[in-house]
């Protein structure tokens, strides 16, 4: 008897250690942050374990990303069914169905979850998924539809909340936010961008967006050639500062964020076994 009331002393006391490990450091998005100056780094292209209060980043192909955290959740982008050789099944991917080649109709079951940034035609949908670690929130825009009409809240903007930091994606974006959805995005300190200059947004507008979020870490996407790379790098040097880093993955955290709103353009790689 005495035994059993001391291991649930000792079970009483773990808890709150238990419970503190798995809440998500407070972020910043909806009020600007101080910064510190610094830059993130290169790191290979693996499943790495992720330092406390860092985010991992990977860029795969095209619009889709992983992002993992400290705890090990993997997350992708613009999920297409096809990451690389390596097996992953992802605890979250999300999607857009502009194209085929930002989702695809049937996400492995075993994903617990899988995030349609759509809804019934013109609804949109709304998500707010809680996994303790990160908040996963999207905030929904208008899209072309496949017969270049307008598809009301076809699009999702995803934010992920993590390690004090908000990282957005804005998928297939056709138009720039209004004021309703940039007040719902909130700060976004590291931004995944489309700059193909046409598929999504022509390039002068896309520009316009990325200055009006002020992002302290943008990251090029969903550009087919290095002339709408260059043309957006050009476009963006008067303000952003360029780094352009060798590999495909960086870590980034709240207290290395850069000084000067930096571009980091990463070259996409599968994430393949390492042999």
């Amino acid at each position: 008897m005495l035994f059993r009331r001391f291991v649930c002393i000792i079970i009483a006391l773990m808890l709150p250690a238990v419970a503190s490990a798995q809440e998500r450091t407070p972020s910043h998005c909806i009020a600007l942050a101080e910064t510190t100056p610094g830059v993130a780094h290169v790191i290979p292209a693996n499943l790495p374990d992720v330092p406390p209060e860092e985010v991992y980043l990977h860029y795969i192909a095209h619009a889709s990303f992983l992002i993992r955290s400290h705890g090990g959740l993997n997350m992708v982008t613009d999920y297409t069914g096809f990451t690389g050789t390596l097996p992953l099944i992802p605890d979250v991917v999300t999607m857009n169905h502009a194209h085929d080649s930002h989702w695809t109709p049937f996400p492995d079951p075993a994903i617990p979850h899988a995030l349609q940034g759509w809804g019934a035609f013109g609804e949109g949908i709304d998500h707010e998924v809680d996994l303790g670690e990160v908040l996963i929130r999207n905030v929904s825009t208008d899209i072309r539809s496949q017969f270049s009409e307008v598809e009301p809240q076809g699009n999702s903007i995803f934010v992920f909340e993590m390690a004090g930091l908000c990282i957005g994606h804005l998928g297939h974006l056709h138009h720039e936010p209004t004021e309703a959805q940039y007040a719902a995005l909130g700060r976004i300190d590291v931004l995944m961008a489309p700059v193909d200059g046409g598929y999504t947004l022509p390039l002068p507008v896309m520009m316009q967006v990325i200055r009006r979020l002020k992002s302290s870490i943008v990251i090029p996407m969903h550009w087919f050639s290095g002339y709408a790379l260059d043309a957006f790098l050009t476009g963006m040097s008067d303000e952003f500062q360029v780094v352009e880093l060798e590999g495909s993955s960086l870590n980034v955290s709240i207290d290395r964020l850069p000084s000067q709103p930096t571009i980091m353009v990463l070259r996409p790689s599968y994430i393949n076994v390492v042999r």
